[in-house]
C-alpha cells in the first residue's frame, strides 16, 4: 500500500493516483530499484491518500497543506481501506502521509529506516518514502539521495515486493 498526502490538481481527470511529476519520479524509483514498471505497480499496489480530494493551492502556488480537521474528516476511508486490505507493507510518500504513523521532525532521521507499526488491530512495516515533487530537491542531494536509495532498497527486498515478481 502506498500513501500519498492528497490528490494533484491533475489526478482527478487523469483518474489515477500519482499521475503528473511526482508520479513520474516515483514510478521510476520502483523500476530502478524494484524492477516493476508502472503499469505492473498500478495494477498489483493499493495506492490511498491520506486527504481525498485536492485541498487547493497555497498563497505561494504551491500544492496547500491539508489541515488537521481536514485530515481528521478523511482518517475513516483510510481506516477502513486498513480493515479490508490488511496491508504488509505501507509506503508513505512525504512528510504528511509519514506523520500519520510515526514522528518526522528531520526525513534524515526516519528515511532509509523501517518501522513495524501498529494501526488498530493490524501490524505491517512502513518504510517511508521522500515525495518526489520537483519542488523539494531532498532526494537529490546528500544525504537524502543516499537515504532514499536505502529505502528504496529495503522496499525492493521485503516479502510484499517480492511476491510482485
Amino acid at each position: 500500500m502506498v500513501i500519498g498526502q492528497a490528490p494533484g490538481v491533475r489526478e482527478p481527470t487523469l483518474k489515477r493516483p500519482f499521475a503528473h511529476t511526482a508520479g513520474k519520479t516515483l514510478f521510476r524509483w520502483f523500476e530502478e530499484f524494484c524492477g516493476l514498471d508502472e503499469l505492473t505497480l498500478r495494477s498489483q499496489i493499493y495506492f490511498a491518500a491520506v486527504i481525498r480530494c485536492f485541498p487547493g493551492k497555497a498563497s505561494g502556488g504551491s500544492d496547500r497543506v491539508p489541515a488537521p480537521d481536514e485530515i481528521r474528516n478523511c482518517s475513516a476511508w483510510m481506516n477502513a481501506e486498513f480493515e479490508i486490505l490488511r496491508p504488509r507493507l505501507v509506503i508513505p510518500v512525504g512528510r504528511l502521509a509519514i506523520m500519520q504513523f510515526i514522528e518526522c521532525q528531520k526525513l534524515d532521521s526516519i528515511i532509509g529506516r523501517s518501522f513495524l507499526i501498529s494501526h488498530g488491530k493490524l501490524s505491517f512495516d512502513l518504510i517511508p518514502l521522500p515525495h518526489p515533487s520537483g519542488v523539494s530537491p531532498w532526494h537529490k542531494i546528500s544525504p537524502g539521495r543516499e537515504l532514499l536509495v536505502r529505502a528504496m532498497k529495503k522496499i525492493a527486498r521485503h516479502p510484499a515486493m517480492q511476491s510482485l515478481r
